[in-house]
């Protein structure tokens, strides 16, 4: 009889620890530190294993696509809301924000702190042939970059490729590339305030619309997808936009300053 207890206990105890859920996310919210912040939380009041890939928003939405994986965290809400028109997602919640911020040398020689918009930094770079650091990854950040040089009046393909630098990297390793070579860039704000090798760079454009930058929640379609979890994905979606979940982003800071701000309504 104890046999048979301790056997069902073992089976219990084996079936919670099997539990996990699979996010595809953007590679920012992974590099910031707020997952190592967030999933521990919510792990421990669930008992469920949250296991990220990390990777463009672009390779995020191709992988949920594919079926691997049962949540999307991302910030591009044109593939966004294809993902859902075309049927892969069940609901795009906004999850957070924060801005895209151009940073570069702190001397500023081109004085891009003082330019009104970013039609005036992008020109500015252009024609200035200042070293530009481009991720060239399908990321979020590399199509809102791609996006800023078209509002701009400006062909990003036409641009000079010994100054317009394809990284092929992600947003840490590009910021690592800009630090060395003294270039200039676009980044996530959180990324950058988690950013530990600034050495000689700074903020030298931020605070207008175009450069906000949204992230949304979205589970996966388990009628495209049927092996998607989609109680466990619902229910971590559902808590990342409850007020626990909110509460939790907002009081998410790197050296008392705020990485994202939490914007889910109804």
């Amino acid at each position: 009889m104890l046999k048979n207890i301790i056997l069902f206990l073992f089976i219990i105890n084996t079936a919670n620890a099997s539990e996990f859920l699979v996010v595809q996310s953007t590679t920012s919210t992974a590099d910031s530190g707020l997952y190592d912040f967030l999933l521990p939380r919510y792990e421990e009041k669930t008992g469920i294993d949250i296991r990220v890939v990390a990777v463009g928003t672009g390779q995020a939405i191709k992988n949920a696509k594919n079926g691997d994986g049962d949540l999307l965290i991302v910030h591009s809400e044109d593939d966004e809301n294809e993902f859902i028109k075309n049927g892969y997602g069940i609901e795009r919640k906004k999850l957070m924000y924060n801005d895209f911020i151009i940073i570069g040398p702190k001397k500023d020689p081109e004085k891009l702190k003082y330019k009104k918009t970013i039609k005036d930094v992008f020109e500015t770079i252009k024609i200035k042939k200042l070293s530009f650091l481009t991720r060239g990854d399908n990321s979020g950040t590399h199509k809102r970059e791609v996006l800023l040089w078209k509002k701009s009046g400006i062909n990003h393909l036409d641009l000079d490729r010994n100054y317009y630098i394809d990284a092929g990297r992600g947003m840490g390793a590009t910021l690592n590339m800009a630090a060395s070579m003294d270039a200039y860039t676009i980044t996530d704000r959180g990324t950058w305030l988690s950013f530990n090798n600034k050495q000689d760079l700074d903020i030298l454009f931020s605070g207008v619309p175009p450069l906000h930058n949204q992230y949304s929640v979205i589970v996966i379609n388990p009628e495209i997808h049927q092996h998607v979890k989609y109680k466990l994905a619902s229910d971590f979606s559902n808590w990342l936009v409850s007020n626990e979940g909110q509460k939790l982003i907002s009081e998410f800071k790197i050296s008392g300053k705020q990485l994202f701000f939490p914007n889910y309504k109804e």
